[in-house]
């Protein structure tokens, strides 16, 4: 079994208990990390010439594997999104020294409220040296701070204590992306689907009992997902999510386009999400009947005869292997 977590989630003392229990774990490290790899030389900017992606060791990591990796189009979001918010707080810093210049806004106490509210509204503030007066306010930008933060753009480094014969480079840095999809399960679970939350148990067997069986429901429930992959707006095409390069953005199939474009199926009939297709099998029912007349006849069952969607729904279900 392999743990994976997110940057900051699984401690060292949790990877030395892991490791104690023979438990495969996959992490990323912090950005303080990177950046002591690169001041270090371990990490150079500079293997990223030829390719994406690689995997080295260091001595504070001693029997696991990093693998760095460097996403261009993630870097370039990331440059975007950091120039557009040091800009608006430029914009908005701009405006409270010129009401101090002009003596609207005075103190150090009530300076520093309005300042603070610009800085917790861009959360930019590292990149600023502030002076802050009873009668005047200044502002500089910290470009050396800027450059700092601009190095590690669309890089990031997967640490992991599993052997390569067991996982390549390549697949612990999908099998870390999959983590998007383990965030998704337990809001599926708490919020959209399942519900697990409010527990009205106290007694522990019982609240494990509940949890074990919420898990359960959401087990059959990815089982059904993936059945149901050819009703719905998903992408058809697995094999090729397992062979993409783990780097680069994922991008869609041209199937999955065009049939999120037509919003039908080849036959003609309307994709669905999860919830209404649901709702569209729900219209199947069994109906106990009696002929009138006399309480004493007995009964039986008549089934909603299904359509075309409900057939294939149930054959799909049906050709799940165990």
């Amino acid at each position: 079994m392999v743990l994976v977590g997110d940057r900051g989630m699984i401690s060292k003392a949790s990877i030395e208990q892991l490791q104690a229990e023979r438990f495969g774990w996959i992490t990323a490290l912090k950005s303080g990390q990177i950046r002591s790899l690169l001041h270090d030389g371990a990490l150079q900017m500079d293997l990223f010439d030829e390719r994406n992606l690689f995997e080295l060791g260091h001595p504070d990591y001693p029997g696991e594997r990093l693998v760095a990796c460097r996403n261009p189009a993630l870097a370039r979001r990331r440059a975007h999104k950091r120039t557009a918010l040091v800009e608006a707080t430029t914009a908005e810093l701009d405006k409270v020294r010129a009401r101090v210049a002009r003596g609207t806004l005075s103190g150090a106490a009530a300076i520093g409220v309005r300042v603070g509210k610009v800085l917790n509204k861009y959360k930019v503030a590292k990149h600023f040296d502030l002076a802050i007066g009873e009668a005047s306010f200044d502002f500089t930008l910290r470009h050396d701070k800027v450059a700092e933060e601009a190095a590690l753009d669309g890089l990031y480094v997967i640490r992991t204590g599993v052997e390569k014969r067991d996982m390549t480079a390549d697949d612990a840095v999908r099998n870390y992306k999959a983590l998007t999809g383990v965030e998704r399960a337990f809001r599926s679970l708490k919020t959209v689907d399942l519900e697990v939350r409010p527990i009205h148990h106290r007694r522990e067997d019982r609240v494990r009992a509940h949890i074990f069986l919420c898990m359960l429901a959401y087990y059959v429930e990815w089982h059904m997902r993936e059945a149901w992959r050819e009703l719905m707006f998903a992408d058809e095409e697995q094999d090729a999510k397992r062979t993409r390069d783990p780097v680069a953005p994922a991008r869609r199939s041209r199937a999955a386009l065009k049939k999120i474009a037509s919003r039908t199926r080849p036959d003609g009939t309307p994709l669905h999400c999860f919830r209404t297709l649901l709702d569209a099998l729900a219209t199947i029912v069994r109906n106990t009947c009696r002929i009138p007349g006399d309480a004493t006849n007995p009964t039986f069952d008549i089934l909603t005869t299904p359509n075309s969607l409900q057939r294939r729904a149930a054959e799909l279900i049906d050709a799940i292997v165990p």
